[in-house]
């Protein structure tokens, strides 16, 4: 087939993002129990692994520079619009600090489990920790923007999905058979017995009413995201580059995470389908990293990668367990902070809803703070990790 590969820029996007909508599509349509333990992020990557080497799609192309510098910007900007810091601490109060202690505990596990095992993997496999720190920390959307940040490859990143979907199965049943021993974990923290009441009569004042976005509301949230990448690639392009810790790339991100932070505190924060559109944007950066793994890299790596993830998340789970005890914490809102660090918003609100159906909005503030953090926490995490390696 003379059309093959396909190497035009109308090419490639369409066929990214076809993969993208195409699984999506195929999630609700066949509703396949398959899906509650693969989701449509592992297909969304794999599919233009396959492609790409098998030489229907390039490994290389411009496409893929100008998405790195356009797509994934503009969606840590359009993910961060919703960030609401107080209205979490309002409804969950001391589970932040849970929360926070979960994410020391993803930053201190993370160089001990690659310290571990790193013999078994190759010199570059710190980058595939420092990214899957993204996911655990913030969620898909820092996953991406980290790779970026430290200039890891597809394969790199495909470790992290992979280390990604795979713990999950093994930390979401804890995380929600962890509801069975609410009365014995009161007792070992100490917590308050009103507590839980307290924090359903914070959360129904935080609700509010949900709308779906408007032409004019796409158009202004394209405007924002747009600019402020603008804005962070002319401030980028000022500052000094100190090799290794600092490039280009990595003053871009740590700019953009700032004003996209800054911004969730003015109105625009109010404006409907920042979160819908944002998250689009971070499937189609998946399927570009899919497009540019190595398979045989990545699969020779993979027994060992995943034995420091197993070791490195049960850090994360003592280090919950530790917040939970010092700030006197229930089983619901302890489970719902790993959740919101391991999983993202997504996970948090599963947990929550089988915890206590009212927490789940706050559950998804928590999981959006996550992305306010988790580009600094895990970039400090992979040189954490570099410097193991």
């Amino acid at each position: 087939m003379d059309w093959l590969p396909v190497t035009s820029t109308v090419g490639i996007l369409a066929t990214l993002s076809g993969i993208c909508a195409f699984f999506f599509w195929l999630e609700k349509s066949t509703a396949w129990r398959m899906f509650q333990y693969l989701p449509p992020l592992i297909f969304i990557y794999l599919a233009p692994v396959v492609l790409s080497n098998s030489g229907v799609l390039p490994t290389s192309s411009p496409v893929y520079d100008a998405m790195s510098k356009l797509v994934l910007p503009m969606m840590l900007v359009l993910l961060l619009l919703k960030v609401n810091v107080g209205g979490a601490v309002r409804v969950l109060g001391r589970g932040v600090g849970v929360m926070l202690f979960g994410t020391l505990g993803v930053m201190v596990g993370a160089p001990i489990g690659l310290w571990i095992v790193k013999g078994w993997l190759e010199p570059d496999a710190w980058k595939a920790f420092g990214v899957l720190a993204g996911s655990w920390i913030g969620g898909t959307g820092n996953m991406a923007a980290v790779s970026e940040m430290i200039d890891a490859g597809g394969t790199e990143f495909g470790l992290a999905v992979m280390g990604d979907s795979t713990i999950y199965l093994l930390w979401l049943p804890i995380l929600l058979g962890s509801k069975k021993f609410a009365d014995r974990f009161a007792a070992f923290t100490g917590v308050e017995d009103d507590r839980l009441e307290r924090m359903e009569i914070a959360a129904a004042a935080e609700q509010t009413e949900t709308k779906a976005p408007t032409t004019p509301d796409l158009l202004s949230l394209v405007c924002i995201a747009l600019m402020a990448t603008w804005l962070a690639e002319l401030v980028a392009a000022q500052l000094p580059v100190i090799d290794p810790y600092l490039s280009a790339g990595t003053w871009r991100m740590l700019l953009i995470t700032t004003i996209g932070i800054g911004l969730s505190f003015t109105p625009l924060s109010k404006i409907a389908g920042s979160h819908e559109l944002g998250m689009a944007l971070v499937y189609l950066f998946v399927a570009r990293m899919g497009a540019i793994a190595e398979m045989d890299r990545a699969a020779s790596q993979a027994v060992p990668f995943l034995a420091g993830a197993t070791i490195w998340i049960f850090i994360h789970g003592a280090f919950c367990l530790l917040g939970a005890k010092l700030l006197k914490v229930d089983v619901h809102t302890a489970a719902i902070a790993s959740a919101a660090n391991i999983g993202g918003a997504a996970s948090a609100s599963v947990v929550a809803s089988h915890h206590q159906q009212s927490l789940v909005p706050a559950s998804i503030l928590m999981a959006l703070m996550g992305y306010a953090i988790g580009n600094f926490a895990a970039y400090v995490t992979a040189l954490l990790c570099r410097m193991v390696s």
